[in-house]
């Protein structure tokens, strides 16, 4: 049963935090994607907010689950951290509120998650540990390892943050946000550049005979920029993963015939 009035404790957001590092994820399906994972992590603290079998308890979860839900995994206990500020201050009342607040937090969320832990850290540590790796060196395992404690804790300390906060969270931090994520892209950038001269080798076999003067163009590329080939050849990957159609498999392949195709015709030489 409820308790009248009852705070959110720290034993709850932890709890909360457990379960969203476990089962988030767990019940994603293409109709509303985290919808049931949103209401599995929170159900144990709502239970004690609205009592085990009351009405407001059938209707928030009505509401979780219904309503379609998908941000970055990353920071998702920002949600629910806001969430559970308001629904344990306002109660039944709340429910109309927290919807709205899953709805418009989602998108701008997932945007910022996804650029910073699905593209961003990854190419930055990603670069780093097969830098490492193709040296011989096995630290590159460990930094993904302190990488993934890192985020795991960054993930559960928001929650704590969110609800302290509640929707002022919103307002006062945003500009501190945008900063941090403008700041990571610029940093990616250098990162992925830093990664595709060190790992991508592509050298060419191209001599041209100019009136008894013979002309390399592997040479006069280097000439104009160093690993100008590898970058070019990026470029492309980027060109054509901007077609309709196109997916990263499907461009693979045909950097793959392309590689056999210049190789066949003694285009391309080894690095």
């Amino acid at each position: 049963m409820a308790t009248e009035g009852y705070q959110v404790t720290k034993a709850d957001i932890a709890q909360i935090n457990r379960r969203n590092l476990v089962g988030f994820q767990a019940d994603w399906n293409y109709e509303r994607m985290q919808h049931t994972g949103y209401l599995w992590v929170m159900l144990p603290v709502l239970r004690r907010i609205y009592g085990d079998d009351s009405d407001a308890l059938h209707d928030a979860a009505l509401m979780h689950c219904r309503g379609f839900f998908n941000t970055s995994s990353n920071l998702n206990t920002l949600v629910m951290g806001i969430d559970l500020a308001i629904e344990e201050r306002e109660g039944a009342a709340s429910i109309e509120t927290v919807s709205s607040i899953k709805t418009s937090l989602m998108g701008p969320l997932a945007s910022v998650g996804d650029s910073i832990f699905s593209s961003l850290i990854p190419a930055i540590f990603g670069a780093l540990a097969s830098s490492m790796a193709i040296s011989g060196s096995a630290v590159g395992i460990f930094i993904w390892m302190v990488v993934g404690v890192c985020i795991a804790f960054f993930r559960c300390k928001q929650t704590y943050i969110a609800y302290k906060q509640g929707v002022r969270l919103v307002t006062t931090m945003s500009d501190q946000i945008n900063s941090i994520t403008d700041a990571a892209t610029v940093m990616g950038v250098f990162m992925v550049g830093a990664l595709v001269a060190t790992n991508v080798n592509v050298v060419l076999s191209v001599l041209i005979d100019l009136g008894g003067v013979v002309v390399d163009l592997q040479h006069i590329a280097n000439m104009i920029c160093p690993k100008l080939v590898p970058a070019a050849l990026v470029g492309f990957v980027y060109w054509l993963l901007g077609k309709k159609g196109m997916t990263s498999t499907k461009a693979i392949f045909i950097v793959l015939a392309l590689s056999m195709v210049l190789g066949g015709f003694g285009l391309l030489a080894k690095g």
